[in-house]
């Protein structure tokens, strides 16, 4: 497994398992111990996924030590302020039955992110998370964070595939020390990504998945990213990516797949912004 060093010296694995709307909580327990099974180390989780626990009871039944696993959570939009930051924060330790996590996350860059990253920074202090960081924060908003706080955020967790490459937004975060971890990096299928005619023909070439070629372009790219499924064999194959190397070429392709755009949603929409907000009012 490849490791990247993180702003404040911890080792974080480039390639992690990811829980987001597995909501059958006993499919992500299976799913989550599975993961670690195959060797991922990585195991990232969220409050608003609802599935905490059940990866906090496959971490317990994996039976590797704790400080084998780097585990990652996040805080959403409905305690983001000081307080409810702090109450979550207890919540989330509580149902992931763990003392510590590895990375605690802003999820969205909205409500009192001022409040609930003073907050993060006191935990962070406190030893009960070994790194803090964000999500879904576009350069100003996260340049408006490391200029008005103590502790720079060792992450951001913004969506990045073959479509939405975030060359631009990975440039900035690695000019201030910040790694960027990709979500989606299947975009989720959209887009007829897993027959794209060039990931397609890039996998044939050395025996592999679509979804590995795009996992292995990501790690080349030195991009932390998250693979998710609920079927064991693909689970692990997502996980066996580091037996091949993409040429200078294969990289070269993959980039003119960029359309600068989201597959998703924009976080700049305000539509967007009060769905989010209004979310869990």
């Amino acid at each position: 497994m490849k490791h990247i060093i993180l702003n404040n010296g911890v080792k974080m694995p480039i390639l992690g398992f990811g829980v987001y709307q597995i909501t059958n909580l006993d499919e992500c327990e299976q799913s989550t111990l599975d993961a670690i099974n195959a060797g991922y180390r990585l195991i990232d989780t969220a409050q608003a996924y609802g599935n905490e626990e059940a990866v906090g009871r496959a971490i317990k039944r994996s039976g590797v030590p704790r400080e084998e696993l780097f585990i990652t959570t996040k805080l959403w939009v409905n305690h983001m302020n000081y307080d409810g930051a702090k109450e979550a924060f207890a919540e989330s330790l509580k149902k992931l039955q763990l003392s510590y996590v590895d990375l605690y996350l802003l999820h969205q860059p909205f409500g009192d992110t001022q409040g609930a990253w003073r907050a993060l920074e006191e935990i962070y202090s406190d030893g009960k998370a070994k790194a803090i960081g964000i999500s879904n924060f576009y350069p100003d908003q996260a340049m408006n964070l490391i200029m008005t706080n103590k502790v720079v955020p060792a992450i951001n967790q913004i969506e990045t595939n073959p479509f939405y490459q975030r060359i631009d937004d990975q440039k900035f975060l690695k000019e201030n020390n910040v790694q960027i971890e990709s979500w989606a990096p299947f975009a989720e299928g959209r887009n007829n990504l897993f027959h794209d005619e060039i990931l397609t023909k890039i996998g044939k070439k050395y025996n592999k998945s679509t979804a590995q070629v795009i996992l292995r372009w990501l790690i080349q790219r030195e991009v932390v990213v998250l693979a998710k499924s609920t079927h064991k064999e693909r689970i692990e194959e997502n996980f066996n990516v580091f037996d091949f190397d993409l040429s200078d070429n294969d990289m070269k392709q993959i980039a003119e797949l960029d359309k600068n755009k989201s597959s998703f949603f924009s976080h700049r929409d305000p539509e967007v912004v009060k769905r989010i907000l209004g979310r869990y009012k």
